[in-house]
């Protein structure tokens, strides 16, 4: 029988966060970007409750609780700035943001 051990979470979490460095870098859709920001911070909280788990120790379960809350509130500060530019621009190309310039 197989047995998850940490180095298995951290792979997984290598690969997620990777995953979203390259959407980020890669995609111009400001609605993908944001995606790719929020499955970083999801490796991240994967990092945090594997090494929680490892060491027997709740604090990096608490930490990604308010990883989560933090993320959660940039999600709709975020999709209300996009909605925002949409209507006014009819885009989400990350190209064309450039309406915050003086």
């Amino acid at each position: 029988m197989l047995e998850i051990t940490t180095t298995h979470y951290l792979v997984l979490s290598a690969a997620l966060f990777m995953i979203g460095v390259i959407g980020v870098m890669v995609r111009r859709n400001i609605i993908i970007i944001f995606m790719s920001i929020e499955l970083m911070l999801n490796a991240v909280n994967v990092n945090l409750v594997a090494f929680s788990q490892q060491w027997q120790h709740v604090v990096g379960q608490v930490f990604a609780v308010f990883v989560i809350a933090v993320a959660a509130a940039e999600a709709a500060v975020g999709l209300g700035i996009i909605l925002a530019f949409y209507r006014n621009k009819e885009t989400v190309n990350i190209d064309e943001m450039n309406v915050m310039r003086w």
